[in-house]
């Protein structure tokens, strides 16, 4: 079996529901790794105390790093990440919160693999 020529490329979808336990701690955090950011301009640092300051969702967005998921995986190279967050209404007991939904596939639908 041959190693083959081009790069196989995997989009990997996580879907995680947080919940806040304390904004304080979590704007808190936020506001120092904005702070330890030498590299950051003035400008874009303001902008990013006022966003994370206004805006828990925010906040957490910028406390996570897709890179930590991946970092440990041998053979895996991030290529391209994004992320958001966004606060939400959240049932635990709703079924539209059923993690299973997606899992069970139609008998026409095709995965393909490599």
């Amino acid at each position: 079996m041959s190693t083959p020529e081009t790069s196989r490329f995997v989009r990997l979808r996580v879907e995680v529901v947080l919940e806040i336990e304390d904004v304080k701690a979590v704007t808190g955090a936020a506001l120092a790794r904005i702070a330890g950011d030498i590299d950051m301009p003035a400008d874009e640092r303001a902008h990013a105390e006022g966003a994370v300051t206004q805006d828990t969702a925010e906040a957490l967005a910028s406390l996570v790093d897709p890179f930590d998921l991946v970092r440990e995986v041998p053979g895996v190279d991030l290529a391209q990440a994004s992320w958001s967050s966004e606060e939400i209404d959240y049932d635990p007991d709703s079924s539209e919160w059923d993690l299973d939904e997606d899992d069970d596939l139609e008998e026409d639908d095709e995965v393909a693999v490599g």
